[in-house]
């Protein structure tokens, strides 16, 4: 009982004495839960699993760049590996996997299912752009797409500034913020999205498949959504999940009771910095049908190394995105094991 008057007075505080609208403005233009857990470059799982290869196949090893920077030494042959980059995949590869609406556009090419991302360039740019009618192309998207549009920076990563949209007013908010920071941006139609899974690929074999799953709370009639979120989440992933919320949710709907059995998603993305979680995906027809299609994007592209995001959308899976930066940490976080083992095969391929 203590407990639950604890997270009621919480979520009270959090919705009266931290009022939503004030709370949008005072965050960056383009906000991510992610930034709200520090960790230094050289503490990421994928340098400590580079450390570990090369204290295990006596390669010297050297940090810059506050570990953003890896450099690898053995013999006279010297090896880089830049943020989560080892090197494997061609520089044309990495640039069209780093570019949402080029990777959706080879996929339709060859034939391999996609979520569809429109491209829109920075106005300010005006010497690459046609003179006039993004705005418009924008909202017929927006008319087409009547249940919303994902917006987010073409060249984006980690889920950072990423909007939904359904409405003129928050299509122009989301455009603003993102091209107050970025060259470009990607318009895609809001789905609803049964299930999401990441599959690891290296030279098309699978080394980790995961589906990310969002949190979620089921009503008892008693309780708001953010006091079931309160009582029902650890302090780690609130301090993940809240801003989310507070910036998806009206003020009405986080204090109106959610009735007995009823569940409710808290968060519509299933970005593992968001809040969302993973687990490993054991053998059967969903991981063989993801890793098929991961296969197929990744030879579409010419891509070695990468993590390739499925979604099941009415009960068909499609690719909605191809990361050629291969990050674990989230995962490395539940199973460090596996992690450092696909890490390894990739530097396999590296010294090899």
């Amino acid at each position: 009982m203590l407990l639950e008057g604890l997270n009621r007075r919480k979520a009270i505080n959090l919705l009266d004495h931290l009022p939503i609208g004030h709370f949008m403005l005072q965050r960056p233009s383009c906000y991510s839960a992610a930034n709200n857990q520090a960790m230094l470059n050289s503490q990421r799982i994928f340098v400590d699993a580079i450390k570990r290869y090369c204290a295990a196949h006596g390669i010297a090893i050297e940090l810059h760049a506050e570990g953003w920077l890896v450099v690898m030494q053995r013999g006279e042959k010297r090896f880089l590996a830049f943020g989560y980059d080892l090197g494997l995949n061609s520089a044309l590869a990495h640039r069209i996997a780093h570019d949402k609406s080029a990777t959706a556009d080879v996929l339709a090419m060859c034939g391999v299912s996609c979520v569809p991302h429109a491209l829109f360039m920075n106005p300010q740019l005006k010497s690459q752009i046609p003179a006039r009618g993004s705005w418009e192309a924008m909202l017929a998207l927006l008319e087409r797409h009547r249940r919303g549009v994902v917006i987010k920076p073409n060249e984006g990563t980690a889920g950072q500034c990423v909007f939904l949209a359904s409405t003129r007013s928050a299509l122009e908010r989301a455009v603003n913020r993102i091209f107050s920071a970025h060259a470009s941006l990607s318009i895609s139609p809001y789905l609803e999205i049964e299930e999401e899974v990441r599959v690891v690929l290296l030279d098309g074999i699978p080394l980790a498949v995961y589906g990310k799953h969002r949190p979620a709370v089921v009503g008892d009639g008693e309780r708001s959504l953010l006091e079931l979120a309160l009582a029902s989440l650890p302090a780690e992933q609130q301090s993940k999940l809240l801003p989310g919320m507070l910036a998806d949710f009206d003020h009405c709907a986080l204090k109106t009771i959610v009735p007995p059995g009823e569940r409710r998603v808290l968060n519509w993305r299933h970005n593992l910095e968001s809040g969302a979680w993973p687990s490993i995906l054991e053998k059967g027809p969903t991981r063989d049908a993801c890793v098929g299609l991961a296969v197929n994007a990744a030879r579409a592209i010419g891509i070695r190394f990468a993590s390739i995001d499925a979604v099941r959308v009415a009960g068909s899976w499609q690719v909605l995105e191809v990361n050629s930066a291969v990050m674990m940490e989230a995962l490395g976080r539940l199973h460090p094991e596996l992690v450092y083992a696909a890490y390894g095969a990739a530097l396999d391929k590296v010294f090899g």
